[in-house]
């Protein structure tokens, strides 16, 4: 009886130890796909088109506020590595350049067709979402306490009765004042684009570190005329200060707000579904509603509030010119201009 027990305790090791070796080579189960995306962005009520995407898809954002130039300096400086999945607004620029590192991912969106040829990278690592559009902010209390006219024209910004009075971003930190320097540049050509912005650099007390600022302080007062991009964020101050803006009559600068994927990002798949998302005509619609702009997809209607503007003012620019003589055009910016940052 005794053996009779011995043995069946034997079988009973011998199938556990079995069902051990089993469990050890059984691929593990495939943990859930999670359900959060990291950003980092540069747009305005961010807040609101996250919650909205959340609310769509159920995916969870997590997002850091970062200029593009800012973006661009991180990720050179941490050899590529990704600091978050998507890349979404700032100067188109920065996308070029990273994409030109390899910095970015490739990405065949499904709402590529409805996006221009001119909006978007002919290769797929960047999307335009948006575009940027270059304008005058005007304090119209301080201009009339100086008995200043507001400035309608890049001309009128460089008259010397302005002395003192314009806030320009840095552009090698701010995408959109390095698309206006870019897009000047292109339009009145080297020797002319850098004799203007010499000529202009007199009448600004320093260039300010973020993008943000030139309007904050116009809107407070501090400053009578900011160089801004025209945005539904920035027309939303006219309700709390005594701010106009203005697209300039000689010619607007522009640029593409970027939205791109993050090369090795983590949570890739559910970044694929917000640049979907955000191509979509439902994601123009509610970006363009949260900020709005001039969106990329022609199905969109220019926002009312933005009703003086004419597309044909854009200048006539080369994009890839934006990316591949950036370190260039802002080396010469700091060699000629730079003694006031």
């Amino acid at each position: 009886m005794r053996n009779k027990m011995l043995s069946v305790l034997l079988i009973i090791v011998f199938l556990l130890s079995l069902a051990g070796c089993s469990s050890t080579n059984t691929p593990a189960t495939k943990t859930a796909e999670s359900k959060t995306l990291k950003v980092v962005a540069a747009y305005g009520n961010k807040e609101q088109i996250f919650d909205a995407f959340t609310k769509d898809t159920g995916i969870k954002v997590e997002f850091l506020d970062m200029s593009s130039g800012e973006v661009l300096a991180r990720a050179e400086a941490e050899g590529g590595k990704p600091m978050a999945d998507v890349w979404f607004g700032g100067g188109l620029d920065s996308f070029i350049a990273a994409k030109n590192k390899g910095i970015l991912e490739k990405y065949e969106s499904k709402e590529l067709a409805a996006i221009p040829a001119e909006y978007r990278d002919k290769d797929s690592y960047w999307y335009g979402v948006s575009l940027v559009l270059v304008g005058f902010m005007t304090n119209t209390e301080i201009l009339k306490q100086k008995g200043l006219p507001a400035p309608k024209t890049w001309t009128d910004l460089k008259d010397s009765k302005y002395k003192g009075e314009v806030l320009i971003a840095n552009p090698s930190i701010s995408g959109t004042n390095y698309a206006m320097l870019s897009c000047i540049l292109q339009t009145k050509g080297q020797e002319e684009g850098w004799k203007y912005f010499t000529e202009l650099s007199r009448n600004v007390p320093f260039f300010s570190k973020r993008g943000g600022e030139p309007p904050t302080k116009v809107a407070a007062g501090e400053a009578a005329i900011g160089v801004i991009p025209v945005s539904g964020e920035f027309f939303a101050l006219k309700s709390k200060a005594p701010v106009e803006l203005y697209f300039p009559e000689d010619g607007i600068p522009w640029v593409p707000a970027g939205l791109s994927i993050f090369k090795n990002a983590q949570n890739a798949a559910n970044a694929k579904v917000f640049v979907d998302w955000a191509l979509s005509a439902k994601g123009q619609k509610i970006i363009c509603e949260a900020d709005p702009r001039v969106m990329v997809r022609a199905d969109i209607p220019v926002p009312a509030l933005m009703k003086d503007f004419a597309k044909e003012k854009l200048m006539k620019v080369d994009l890839e010119i934006f990316g591949t003589e950036r370190k260039a055009t802002l080396d010469a910016w700091d060699s000629k201009i730079g003694k006031k940052q």
